[in-house]
């Protein structure tokens, strides 16, 4: 796809495409408070979110117009502003508990956090844990979408589907979070020892 766009359109155009539908995203799970048909435009934001914001970098690395600090810097601000706005939207929503919203986002940060943190002491940077990344985040999030105009609630009506998969998100997002961190504080110890 990147090879076939148009020269017109630049890596730059494909950040701030993704970042209008992170934000657009969490504005169609604020209305669907009210009109429960946002959540198929929701879908659809996530789904050009995913376009722009997986492109970027291949469309810069493509065209041998890579900028890393910029693209590293500039993509981090948004995807953590963009966050805010889609956990916002679905505290909004009446769809999740404002307090499983607020958790998975504090998570989302967390993780953010530490990915940078490893990048700065160890050289490395990993954009997925356990091969859990942006893309699948995304598509749990459209299935969910689609799941939820359907059934609001489950388990005979007493639950809401988002709050049980954010629960179950937030979980795991708290456990990869202490294993990732764990790992890295020890191998930082073993490789900076003091005889």
């Amino acid at each position: 796809m990147a090879e076939r766009m148009p020269a017109s359109i630049n890596s730059d155009h494909l950040t701030l495409l993704g970042f209008a539908a992170q934000i657009a995203t969490g504005a169609c799970y604020a209305l669907a408070a009210w009109d429960r048909r946002m959540l198929l435009a929701a879908a659809v934001c996530l789904a050009a979110n995913w376009f722009g914001d997986s492109l970027d970098g291949t469309l810069a690395r493509v065209r041998q117009r890579q900028r890393p600090r910029y693209g590293f810097y500039v993509d981090h601000m948004i995807d953590s502003i963009g966050a805010v706005a889609m956990m916002g939207g679905l505290a909004l929503s009446g769809f999740m508990h404002p307090a499983i919203a607020v958790g998975l986002l504090i998570g989302f940060l967390l993780l953010s956090i530490q990915s940078y943190l490893a990048t700065y002491t160890l050289g490395e940077f990993h954009l997925s844990v356990w091969r859990f990344g942006p893309t699948e985040l995304r598509v749990l999030l459209v299935a969910g979408d689609l799941a939820l105009f359907r059934w609001p609630s489950v388990i005979h009506g007493r639950y809401r589907l988002f709050d049980i998969g954010g629960g179950l998100g937030l979980a795991g997002m708290l456990l990869m979070l202490v294993v990732v961190s764990v790992k890295n504080t020890v191998r930082l110890y073993r490789e900076e020892r003091i005889l």
